[in-house]
């Protein structure tokens, strides 16, 4: 049972598979798990910052999973916030139209509200009015920009021992705009249930507004005060039930406005009930603080402020400050055109990876101007952070901190030789000093051959971490002749291209022994008929003459 564990573990924390730039983090400890993956804290070793990264799995299994990803990626790198969680980076899969896992860098955070709540039970009204401002100073630049969170709850806003708080999860987070029917239709069933607003859980109006968030930021208020949730419904009846033990029968007017004919019926049937008063309910709190969260809590959404208004409250009168609480410009419909539109799994797919390079500057420009590869690959840092996480799980769960080993090299292309002008260094000089690395040929031709050869097989060339995927990095090939020295003509051959570049052999024109040329089978024939075999041009005996004689001989 226990082998079994460890082995369920162990392929839970096989954290990065194929993508090479990982190994920029140095990973810490696993801090949450559901299921949508893992989320371990790590190091940036090239900023010095903690971060958390977020593993998504297999995120093109369902498209409306997919499209969810997609929104919340592309609404956090719209939403820059100090009250919104911020997204630093995300990793470059290793191919464009095959990657089915991505790995979300965030600032790290401690804790989250939830936790808050539940371990800390000597909150004092500083704690309430200053958690509150922020949520409302959030909510306002989500707002102003046309946004809807959808669901506002304690799990997610974040939490730093320093009382500073984030929102997070925009996955179901929408973008309203006014000229468009599609913000009537949206599904009911959204937000986590205890803080879901009225007009939520019946589809009582027709269009629903900001207020929803509103709704559920009061909630999320009244239970900070009393340390546990206010409308805790096992079912949409009993959500109605109790709102209505706490706020009264809703009047007549609002019951009319219902949409759902089923709600309509339910809640003109249901005995009357009064309001009771919040003083009441809350015996211990700022008065202040209760008449802004009777406000909030309204069941007409019109009746609830904006979260503008709420922040001129008078409740906020010695901390607020309108410098202090910026507005946001509104979302373009350009930048969620993809939600008027029914997706296949492979536009998800191109439209996340074309969010992914908006975190890779260099490689975003060669995508917009239509250069990019979609092929490229780059190197693995698979092996040393499996060694990573298997020492982590070994010594998961026995307290203390756990470092794992660090990495001993940077992980380089396969198939290369490297020479480096310098002694030995440590790992972090590997990057800075990779261009002055040579690259020697497996297998040279002696020094003692006159011969020159017409082409020279490709040499894998290493790359340099910090440079694009793919891209190759500029490196000196030393190829040198009998005498030492580097022919002109050499270098112009290096650059020809020609197939089969295998010369003539014959008693009178023997290979040098030791040249190696790409294997080929003797018996293939080209399309004409004859053998694929290129013969040295009659001119090159000439060129390499001329190169031979000195300045005076050109090409």
């Amino acid at each position: 049972m226990q082998q079994q564990q460890q082995r369920k573990a162990s392929a839970e924390l096989d954290f990065f598979t194929e993508y090479g730039e990982g190994s920029r983090y140095r990973i810490e400890e696993v801090i949450g798990k559901g299921s949508y993956g893992v989320v371990c804290s790590a190091f940036d070793t090239r900023t010095g910052d903690k971060v958390a990264i977020k593993k998504i799995n297999d995120i093109f299994e369902h498209v409306s999973d997919a499209t969810r990803i997609l929104r919340e990626i592309k609404l956090l790198r719209l939403l820059r916030h100090p009250d919104i969680v911020e997204i630093k980076h995300i990793l470059l899969p290793a191919s464009r139209r095959e990657f089915r896992d991505i790995y979300v860098v965030f600032e790290l955070m401690e804790s989250d509200l939830h936790q808050v709540i539940k371990a800390n039970d000597d909150l004092t009204p500083e704690h309430y009015q200053f958690f509150l401002y922020q949520l409302l100073r959030g909510l306002k630049y989500i707002h102003t920009a046309n946004v809807f969170h959808r669901d506002l709850k304690p799990k997610n806003i974040l939490a730093n021992a320093d009382c500073k708080l984030k929102i997070c999860d925009f996955g179901l987070a929408r973008v309203a705009f006014h000229d468009t029917p599609t913000a009537i239709f949206w599904t009911d069933y959204v937000a986590t249930r205890w803080y879901r607003a009225p007009e939520l859980c019946g589809s009582f109006f027709s269009k629903y507004t900001p207020a929803i968030d509103i709704w559920s930021i009061g909630c999320i208020f009244a239970e900070l005060l009393t340390g546990k949730p206010l409308f805790p419904g096992k079912n949409v009846v009993h959500q109605l039930d109790i709102i209505t033990d706490l706020l009264g029968t809703p009047s007549q007017e609002a019951i009319a406005r219902v949409r759902n004919e089923k709600a309509r019926r339910y809640l003109s049937s249901m005995r009357k009930k009064k309001t009771v008063p919040f003083s009441q309910k809350f015996p211990n709190a700022d008065p202040l603080a209760l008449r802004l969260l009777e406000r909030m809590l309204a069941f007409e959404p019109k009746d609830r402020p904006t979260a503008e208004e709420a922040l001129a409250d008078p409740y906020f009168k010695n901390i607020a400050n309108v410098d202090r609480e910026p507005s946001a410009q509104p979302v373009t419909k350009m930048e969620f055109e993809f939600e008027r539109r029914r997706l296949t799994k492979e536009d998800v797919r191109e439209l996340i990876y074309r969010e992914i390079l908006e975190y890779h500057p260099k490689m975003l420009k060669e995508f917009l101007q239509g250069t990019d590869s979609s092929g490229f690959m780059y190197p693995s840092a698979v092996d040393q952070f499996k060694k990573q996480f298997a020492y982590l799980e070994e010594h998961y769960g026995k307290g203390g901190i756990v470092t794992p080993p660090e990495r001993q090299h940077a992980s380089l292309p396969r198939a290369c030789v490297l020479y480096s002008d310098r002694p030995a260094q440590k790992s972090p000089d590997i990057t800075e000093d990779l261009s002055k690395c040579l690259i020697k040929d497996a297998e040279k031709p002696p020094e003692t051959s006159n011969e020159v050869p017409l082409s020279r097989v490709p040499v894998p060339v290493p790359q340099d971490p910090q440079a694009r995927p793919g891209k190759v990095v500029g490196s000196a090939l030393h190829y040198g002749s009998s005498n030492g020295t580097t022919l002109a003509a050499d270098l112009y051959e290096q650059q020809r291209i020609m197939r089969n570049p295998i010369p003539s052999s014959g008693p009178s024109n023997p290979l040098p022994s030791g040249t190696s040329y790409p294997r080929r089978n003797p018996s293939f024939k080209s399309e004409r008929g004859g053998s694929d075999r290129v013969e040295k041009p009659p001119y090159m005996a000439g060129k390499v003459a001329a190169a031979l004689e000195g300045p005076s001989g050109h090409w």
